[in-house]
């Protein structure tokens, strides 16, 4: 079964299910059968939503990007905590080289993640990397690690090859090949990257300075009037969807022992710790 659903998305109309999948979601006729049938399916616990009555939502995508309630996911409290930025379950994580771990034996480029910047995967070579997979039941809204003034982003268009571990196990490249938003961050360190990665029936990736109706630019350069992000801020959502790729510079982190994937994370929970500067 699984090979017959990997040869599946070879086969079918990406693009043109994800756009149905979109317009669904934003369907305020069916936001009612859709939302109960979800929160049946997939056991989605309510009780930590901010507003946990699910007739309140007006569309299936309203109620997905939900805010959670004050203290439903407290963050790490150590100064020298890096946090985890989305709930989901820990894919790969480890060293940057000019390749990365896509799963046992599947390694693909730093460089073609990062949409073929090879001065910024040069800086990165050597750090540290965390892949984390957000399922459907997940909450969907990723945070920011660590503090951080946004200086880039990169829109790199691509494939919308299924992110669970089936398609991770087999699709060659999967991640430097699927639609993604490379943000970059500056902080006292140096750069870090959060990378987006979209997926099939992944109707849309969000970030908050974005106008509102924006269409993702290939790229944006931010000026110094940019705010800086805390640890922990929002910086973005999944409207369905999909995976998120922590890149750290070298000589800066180092991630918690005991770490292994599968493991199931939460936002906000200490994944690694800043080593101090030399």
């Amino acid at each position: 079964m699984r090979r017959l659903f990997v040869l599946l998305q070879y086969l079918l109309p990406q693009r043109l299910l994800t756009s149905a999948a979109g317009a669904l979601a934003r369907n305020e006729a069916m936001a009612g059968l859709l939302i109960r049938l979800f929160i049946s399916r997939y056991q989605v616990d309510m009780n930590e939503a901010l507003d946990p009555d699910p007739a309140s939502y007006r569309s299936f995508n309203e109620f997905f990007t939900r805010h959670l309630k004050a203290g439903a996911r407290p963050l790490a409290k150590e100064e020298d905590a890096v946090l985890c930025p989305a709930d989901g379950a820990l894919s790969q994580f480890g060293a940057i080289g000019k390749t990365l771990v896509q799963a046992k034996g599947v390694e693909f480029s730093t460089a073609a993640l990062l949409g073929a910047n090879e001065k910024l995967a040069r800086e990165l070579q050597g750090g540290r990397f965390m892949t984390i997979y957000l399922s459907p039941r997940d909450y969907h809204r990723v945070h920011m690690p660590l503090v951080g003034k946004l200086s880039r982003t990169r829109y790199i268009p691509g494939k919308l090859f299924s992110v669970n571990e089936a398609s991770t196990d087999s699709i060659p490249g999967l991640f430097s090949r699927n639609e993604r938003l490379v943000c970059e961050f500056m902080w006292e360190r140096g750069h870090f990257a959060v990378v987006m990665v979209g997926a099939m029936i992944v109707a849309g990736i969000r970030t908050i300075w974005d106008s509102p109706g924006a269409r993702q630019t290939l790229e944006q350069c931010f000026t110094g009037k940019q705010p800086i992000l805390a640890a922990g801020a929002e910086m973005g959502r999944f409207e369905l969807g999909s995976t998120v790729i922590l890149l750290f510079p070298p000589g800066t982190m180092e991630f918690e022992p005991g770490l292994a994937p599968g493991d199931r994370l939460e936002m906000g929970r200490k994944i690694g710790r800043l080593l101090p500067k030399v």
